[in-house]
């Protein structure tokens, strides 16, 4: 029988006494210990564990949206593309999520939903800044946040901000050499669709060669738009499965609040044109 395989004989480092690890790179202490059940439930765990990765993988979206959006405003497309392309992934990903959290029965819930009083997922302020980011402004849901000065700061701050879908139309105009109404640069509303911009994305259709790059940012949008849409998708399926039609933690009212946002279109004008072509 061979040895057992000694790491320290091929090279790597064992002692780390005076040398950052793996752990303290990560702050592993600090992530491990964030998991704080208020029940005895077995499927308590799970339920933090699921929500408080997504809110990870938020993070991150949120960090390559921005980029994203301030490459496109200075015309690095090829790099907002790499990131628009990432975050659409990471929504594949923390749309699989959904498989793990479908292990939870009904029966399972009930043993710790009391537990979470009025606390819901649709309070995360990362999901909002995403929203707003992509141009979905609906300054009702403001007053959610106002519990917590500095989150609604954050918000109002990104509101004062063009959106992603704001700065990929000024591209959009400057490619066609058009002008769009205010109207498409509502910064206190949920986009709408213009008939103008419906337009212009169909002359890039109509000749992807001459408009590659265009072409390229409108897939890479519908692309992102298309995950997304999955995501919230799963997300119905899954509160229909685990709750029913009860009224959400936090007051709304469950599956029919979520299948209502499932009608909240981010970039219509890429989804409308495609009937024209």
């Amino acid at each position: 029988m061979s040895d057992a395989f000694d790491p320290e004989k091929d090279g790597a480092q064992m002692s780390y006494t005076s040398d950052m690890s793996y752990g303290d790179y990560l702050g592993m202490d600090q992530m491990l210990a964030a998991q704080d059940p208020l029940s005895d439930a077995h499927d308590e765990m799970l339920f933090i564990i699921q929500h408080q990765t997504s809110e990870l993988w938020m993070r991150l979206i949120l960090h390559e949206l921005d980029a994203a959006r301030g490459h496109i405003g200075t015309g690095a497309h090829a790099q907002a593309f790499k990131m628009l392309a990432r975050v659409a992934r990471i929504f594949e990903q923390l749309n699989n999520a959904w498989d793990v959290l479908r292990t939870m029965t009904p029966s399972d819930y009930t043993t710790f939903r009391e537990s979470l009083g009025a606390s819901s997922g649709f309070q995360s302020h990362q999901y909002r800044l995403i929203e707003y980011m992509l141009g979905n402004r609906n300054q009702a849901m403001l007053k959610v946040h106002e519990h917590r000065p500095d989150l609604h700061a954050m918000l109002t701050r990104e509101l004062e901000r063009p959106s992603l879908y704001h700065v990929a139309l000024r591209a959009l105009e400057d490619e066609m050499d058009v002008a769009f109404p205010d109207e498409a640069y509502r910064m206190d509303a949920p986009h709408q669709p213009v008939e103008a911009i419906a337009e212009a994305w169909m002359h890039i259709y109509r000749d992807p060669q001459k408009h590659w790059v265009l072409y390229e940012l409108a897939e890479k949008l519908v692309d992102l738009e298309d995950y997304f849409r999955r995501w919230r998708f799963n997300h119905v399926t899954t509160v229909e499965r685990v709750i029913g039609f009860k009224r959400g933690t936090g007051g709304t009212s469950g599956v029919k609040y979520l299948r209502k946002m499932l009608e909240v279109e981010l970039f219509p004008e890429l989804w409308h044109m495609r009937s024209g072509l």
